[in-house]
């Protein structure tokens, strides 16, 4: 008796930079089996062509409204702004979209509503955050609180909109200095490009509002540095996880792993972890 395999589920990159192409790289390697990269999408197409001229594989280059047509899935590594116009026609069909700008979410919530009419997904991957699986897990339950403290280089806070708005200047700090405290929602307005890791914590637990946040900008780090308290009925623990920025110092290496992890759960004999 013999079993057949069920047909590659077709990938899709929104996005390619430091993050897109690693995905990118990995999915041409192989060594993702059930998945197969058939189309990218970046704001520059012909510099998108060109990075992706080592694949062994030709991949489509176009723009973001043709890529529903071509795949299964969809991998958003784009600007937040975008979210919508990548992820509404997947959902919109029933497909999956895996989500790196979840802080985005928050303010376009319509997208939850979408995949729960048409019957999709949207997927935020743990990213530079450990830990989710466990705050999911006393979700189930009872959450009293949870904290996140988030210290960064300060090249990975420049230019940051809360920053600008209330005239904290950064550069050439000689001691660490903390920059904002409130709630992953706010922080997610202030702080666009750097705590999605910070709503995709509050998603898990007790929602945006409730999930407190002090961000510090550190001249002595060279790594995004996050540590999570959380205090539930069924557990209280903390953790920290030092992160190696990528080529973008305002995102770590390990998300695009993540990303990369999830991919080769979708079909593997065995699954370890939510």
């Amino acid at each position: 008796m013999t079993s057949s395999q069920p047909a590659p589920k077709r990938i899709a990159i929104a996005g390619l930079g430091a993050i897109g192409l690693r995905i990118a790289e990995a999915l041409d390697q192989g060594g993702l089996p059930g998945c197969e990269l058939v189309a990218v999408s970046a704001n520059n197409r012909d510099k998108a062509r060109e990075r992706l001229a080592h694949l062994s594989r030709p991949v489509s280059v176009v723009a973001i409204e043709e890529l529903e047509a071509l795949a299964d899935v969809v991998i958003e590594c784009a600007p937040a702004a975008l979210l919508p116009a990548i992820t509404e026609p997947f959902l919109r069909a029933g497909k999956t979209a895996i989500v790196l700008s979840a802080g985005a979410l928050l303010s376009h919530d319509g997208l939850i509503d979408l995949a729960r009419r048409h019957g999709g997904q949207i997927v935020v991957p743990t990213g530079a955050l450990l830990g989710l699986d466990a705050v999911a897990a006393a979700a189930e339950g009872t959450i009293n609180s949870v904290r996140m403290i988030t210290r960064k280089p300060v090249k990975g806070l420049l230019g940051a909109p809360y920053l600008v708005e209330n005239n904290i200047a950064i550069e050439g700090i000689k001691e660490p200095l903390r920059v904002f405290s409130g709630t992953a929602r706010e922080a997610a307005i202030g702080f666009p490009a750097n705590l999605n890791v910070a709503v995709a914590l509050s998603l898990a637990g007790i929602g945006p509002d409730r999930t407190v946040l002090d961000i510090w900008a550190d001249p002595a780090l060279t790594r995004n540095t996050h540590t999570i308290q959380v205090d539930a009925d069924s557990a209280s623990f903390s953790m920290t996880i030092e992160n190696i920025p990528s080529e973008n110092p305002k995102t770590g290496r390990i998300t695009a792993l993540s990303v990369i992890s999830y991919l080769r759960k979708m079909h593997a004999p065995l699954r370890v972890g939510s």
